[in-house]
């Protein structure tokens, strides 16, 4: 889904994340769904402050398999890339620690180009066990 890249558009796509993992099985207080709109928070964030391109949405997609939920931010510029690995900034900073949350709550994340367009997409993983 595209959502505009704005902090309502964040606030919107993290809604959707978690009314989409209560329709699938993860009611809004477990675990799962708490992990994910919180990673979903943050990369959306990211893709508001970081990625903004004047004009240009982002875009959401979220994939259930077996285990596994994903969530994939894409974003517009390409330049402005997410260090490879999170790490804290000091301790005056009053931003810099949502990667290190989602480095934390997430099984495995990373970056990858946007295909056949300019930007990127990063994305999270959780794994959880079927009950």
């Amino acid at each position: 889904m595209r959502f505009t890249s704005t902090p309502r558009g964040a606030r919107l796509a993290r809604r959707l994340v978690s009314h989409r993992l209560a329709d699938w099985g993860h009611p809004y207080t477990t675990p799962v769904n708490e992990a994910l709109t919180l990673i979903t928070a943050e990369l959306t964030a990211n893709a508001v402050q970081h990625g903004n391109v004047p004009g240009r949405d982002f875009h959401l997609h979220l994939v259930l398999t077996e285990a596994v939920v994903r969530v994939e931010v894409t974003d517009t510029r390409a330049e402005a890339q997410p260090p490879p690995t999170a790490s804290a900034p000091d301790s005056a900073s009053e931003s810099g620690r949502g990667l290190l949350l989602v480095s934390a709550l997430a099984d495995d994340w990373g970056v990858v180009p946007r295909p056949a367009a300019p930007g990127k997409t990063v994305w999270a993983e959780l794994s959880f066990r079927r009950n």
